[in-house]
């Protein structure tokens, strides 16, 4: 029911979410997400290409640190995917308060938890770098490269709530300013602060801190100026338990899908540290460059999900039908050119970041294989999507578990035991490959389920 105060304003934005065509619509939404994502990617890969210009282990350390990095994503995606899903459906029912106090809730909670994260990172930062793998040669670039990485947690979980509550209200365009400003700047400064001030690895950890901080501000002002329709503010944090269960319910999908990445990873370098900082420098280099690509399909995912919970919340269960086989198509084509380009030119694209015989020799196998099932990622990501976007929580958090933790840690955990350094490097792709099987039944469920409300609706 709509609230009295609703603005013109707000019942445009409402008829263009509803009754524009999909396929327009999810194009509109998309293509600044997608920009905001490759930026986004770009800059993490500057930061793995400028440092690994330094050596091999300064290489290896980017890839150590990553799952800090994925942690501090995990409680910020958490907070954001739950928020911004219960966002969208919230105005899809045109209930306006709500949406603002669920705003509200999920960014100061995600402050405060960036927050806990920095204090504690920074009190035991060695500690926490020696169990997720850091060799002796390694662990002194890691050190350097955490310690600002930690003290960015607050504005980089925060920075993901504004993100995805921008994104429900269907402003991915707002959000692309922001987002695209902080990773040009970060690219800018990366080769500046590591060598023409000499900082070297901790000048990449500056540039990024930085950047993430430039880019919490951008986000933030649109609320700031009233550009948006929700209001971020303390008087809007919610008591109510109901709500602050509902974002976190919602959002744990995103929680298990990049906490489990998280334990993914440090597994991933510790079995690939058995063979050497080389082996860990091409891993590390072959998952930021799928990272990359698989930006823009989690970007054409981020312009179906507001269009998703808009009309699921309306009611318009055929749009959220067409919506999703549309995004899984375009996103099949995508990959599928990227994973061509990647597949044929792998021993070219890893010599680009690191001129390293044995790197390159492990890494375009890795990167050949994980190639060869991106184009599936598009059925992947668009039905967890769906099925955060609509509610359905539990299937939604049970296949963001799949891809890494139904699947992955244990075959890290077996492959390598049985074909050594290959089974490495095949892990991820035979984990894939897996979650595409397991999320088809899922989807067949659902797509019955929407059928049978949508006859129940015409009847």
């Amino acid at each position: 029911m709509a609230n009295a105060n609703t603005s013109d304003f707000e019942k445009v934005q409402f008829e263009k979410m509803i009754n524009t065509p999909v396929s327009k619509l999810i194009i509109s939404l998309a293509i600044p997400t997608i920009i905001s994502m490759l930026v986004t990617a770009i800059y993490n890969m500057a930061d793995t290409f400028f440092v690994s210009q330094i050596n091999t282990e300064a290489s290896a350390a980017v890839g150590i640190v990553f799952p800090i990095m994925s942690i501090i994503q995990a409680c910020g995606f958490t907070l954001g995917m739950g928020g911004g899903s219960l966002v969208s459906r919230r105005l899809g029912e045109r209930n306006d308060k709500e949406a603002t106090e669920i705003s509200s809730t999920a960014f100061y909670t995600a402050f405060a938890i960036g927050l806990l994260i920095a204090i504690f990172g920074t009190l035991f930062a060695p500690f926490i770098i020696r169990l997720i793998g850091a060799s002796e040669t390694v662990l002194p670039y890691a050190k350097d490269y955490a310690r600002y990485i930690f003290l960015g947690a607050p504005f980089m979980c925060t920075s993901f709530v504004l993100n995805n509550v921008l994104r429900s209200e269907g402003k991915a365009f707002f959000s692309m300013v922001a987002l695209t400003s902080g990773g040009i700047l970060n690219i800018i400064l990366d080769p500046i602060f590591i060598y023409t001030m000499n900082l070297g690895i901790s000048g990449a950890a500056i540039a990024t801190l930085i950047s993430q901080f430039i880019s919490f501000l951008i986000l933030l002002s649109w609320f700031l100026r009233r550009k948006t329709i929700c209001k971020i503010s303390v008087k809007y944090f919610t008591h109510r338990a109901k709500i602050f269960f509902s974002i976190w319910g919602t959002g744990m999908p995103s929680l298990a899908r990049q906490g489990l990445a998280s334990i993914a990873t440090i597994l991933l370098n510790t079995n690939a540290a058995v063979y050497g900082d080389s082996a860990v420098a091409a891993m590390s280099i072959v998952t930021k460059i799928v990272m990359f690509i698989a930006s823009v399909m989690i970007g054409i995912g981020q312009g179906f999900t507001p269009v998703s919970g808009y009309n699921y919340g309306a009611k318009r269960f055929d749009r959220v039908k067409k919506a999703y086989w549309f995004t899984v198509v375009a996103g099949f084509g995508v990959m599928f050119v990227f994973a061509a380009v990647c597949f044929i030119y792998a021993p070219q694209i890893m010599k680009f970041f690191r001129n390293d015989i044995d790197v390159i020799q492990i890494g375009k196998i890795a990167l050949r294989f994980q190639v060869a099932v991106l184009p599936l990622h598009s059925l992947i990501v668009c039905t967890n999507m769906l099925m955060q976007s609509t509610g359905q929580i539990k299937s939604a958090t049970f296949l963001s578990c799949n891809r890494q933790g139904v699947y992955f840690i244990p075959l890290i955990l077996i492959l390598p035991r049985i074909f050594g350094l290959f089974g490495v490097e095949i892990t991820q792709a035979i984990a894939d490959f897996f979650s595409v099987l397991t999320a088809i039944p899922y989807l067949i469920w659902f797509m019955r389920k929407l059928n049978k409300m949508q006859n129940q609706q015409t009847n």
